[in-house]
């Protein structure tokens, strides 16, 4: 195994990890870093899924970096445009440069003697182990496993005679036109699905357990376009970027607070784009209320024109069984079937599925908590991406950037080696993400936990994080720092009272 030394690593090279790297070089530019991927190529998710119609589900305005305009006319952005946006900011910054590709990292153990991290990545092509050191851990590996999605067991699928795919695990050979489709499922990946394959397909079926709340967008933002003929590119931008942010968390606070009333708002559209006789009740009306999971967006209506159309169409019921042509379901009904795809979400890690080791003992995630939803309670100089579930990733990992860069500063000022959240009481036990979608149930148990006050908590609120973390002071009565000269707590050159961002 060959030893490398770096100021900070950075684990991921998709959206979050290249946006890190670009913060870092723009604002600690004396660090040295290098990126570990896991893969072969840039781009994360944005590469990793090429089910037909990959788009993104929120505007990329906002899903865009904070430092580099989207130029592109639809703000509904397909996976090449997103993938290009993502590469093209590598290249341009010269961080395509620092990345190690197949490198996954299966274990990091800090030693706080050295006041270092050792992480151990393995080539997925030759096995041979790479073991790096660090002085500071940022993880940028996303909160799903790449090596496979949620696929459960259906009765008796060994039947089937055509072919079952899943979206994480789409074959580039796979030929559906003119053939009968069902896609499982009703999050964002079968809304992308369904019209994206009906233009090929004999008939795609959605066939759903439950209902998901599904509302039409423009792919182009009309207002963005002009502005940006008038005004300054980064203007432009900065203006719709905000403009998108503050309509997002009005229409998330609306739906907390009116709940019934947004419902009604939502189930409205869709019977307007739909028709009056089409049955909304049972297929787009869910059990819960609006952002009690997330929101499917679908870009200029394109599932209701399928629907609208008959070339696609939805199935509200349960499976009973699979069968040599198709699905039988429990209502009686049998849907006809040579291609069925299992749209039926991701499997959630924590830290991209790392073992974390802390002076010779292993964490386990399920016992700890997190910090200001970036930091976690007595893990050393570790600092993670998690984007935001009601808004774009990328909001949230532009803010992390910056308490990152801001950190790593004030740490050098003061030649600080080593910063610890740590809990001098008891701070209560929530679920890391208030969220009941099916994907984000299944995985709580193993992910940290939210305290019941500041800083332990994880906002889901733009505004609230600038100032929980662009401009958080770091003598917050939690952060432990240790100085390089003694390796001990330094309990005589304390925080200052502010910290400026510089």
């Amino acid at each position: 195994m060959t030893e490398t030394h770096f100021d900070v690593l950075i684990v991921g090279a998709g959206l979050s990890g290249i946006g890190a790297a670009w913060h870092l070089q723009k604002k600690c530019p004396g660090k040295s870093y290098a990126i570990l991927e896991g893969r072969e190529a840039i781009g994360g998710t944005w590469d990793l899924f090429r089910y037909p119609g990959i788009r993104s589900d929120s505007d990329m305005h906002t899903l865009g970096y904070i430092f580099k305009p989207w130029k592109e006319r639809k703000a509904i952005a397909d996976g090449p445009s997103i993938l290009k946006y993502v590469r093209e900011t590598a290249e341009q910054n010269g961080i395509d440069q620092h990345i190690r590709f197949n490198h996954l990292v299966k274990r990091s153990s800090w030693d706080s003697n050295t006041a270092t991290w050792s992480v151990e990545a393995e080539d997925a092509k030759t096995g041979e182990m790479h073991r790096l050191t660090c002085d500071f851990l940022y993880m940028c590996s996303g909160y799903y496993s790449y090596e496979g999605g949620h696929r459960p067991d259906f009765p008796n699928e060994e039947a089937f005679a055509g072919k079952i795919v899943h979206p994480q695990e789409w074959p580039e050979d796979l030929d559906y036109s003119g053939k009968k489709v069902v896609v499982i499922g009703s999050g964002a990946t079968a809304v992308t699905l369904v019209p994206e394959m009906a233009n090929e397909a004999e008939h795609v079926t959605m066939l759903q357990r439950s209902p998901t709340y599904v509302v039409s967008r423009p792919a182009e933002d009309a207002l963005a376009n002009r502005l940006r003929k008038v005004l300054p590119e980064s203007w432009a931008y900065g203006a719709t970027r905000w403009r998108n942010i503050l309509f997002q968390m009005f229409f998330f606070n609306m739906a907390r607070k009116r709940p019934e009333k947004v419902k009604e708002r939502i189930l409205g559209m869709a019977q307007e784009e739909l028709g009056p006789e089409f049955d909304v009740e049972t297929h787009f009306t869910p059990s819960y209320n609006p952002w009690d999971q997330r929101l499917c967006l679908v870009p200029d209506s394109d599932l209701f024109k399928s629907l609208k159309e008959g070339s696609a169409s939805v199935e509200t019921d349960h499976i009973e069984h699979f069968d040599e042509t198709g699905i039988q379901l429990k209502s009686g009904k049998h849907l006809d079937a040579d291609v069925i795809v299992t749209a039926t979400g991701l499997k959630l890690v924590f830290l991209g599925g790392m073992e974390i080791v802390v002076d010779g003992s292993v964490i386990d995630p399920s016992e700890i908590h997190g910090y200001r939803g970036v930091m976690f309670e007595n893990i050393p100089n570790l600092v993670s991406t998690f984007g935001y579930t009601n808004a774009s990733w990328t909001l949230k990992a532009d803010l992390t950037a910056d308490f990152v860069t801001r950190l790593l500063k004030y740490m050098d000022r003061k030649a600080y080696a080593e910063v610890r959240p740590e809990a001098g009481e008891p701070i209560g036990d929530e679920p890391w993400l208030d969220f009941s979608s099916g994907y984000v149930t299944r995985a709580m148990e193993h992910f940290p936990k939210q305290g019941d006050r500041m800083p332990w908590r994880l906002h889901q609120n733009y505004v609230k994080d600038i100032f929980a973390l662009r401009h958080a002071k770091f003598e917050d009565g939690v952060l432990v720092f240790r100085s390089r000269q003694t390796g001990g707590v330094d309990v005589d050159d304390p925080a200052s009272a502010a910290v400026a961002a510089e």
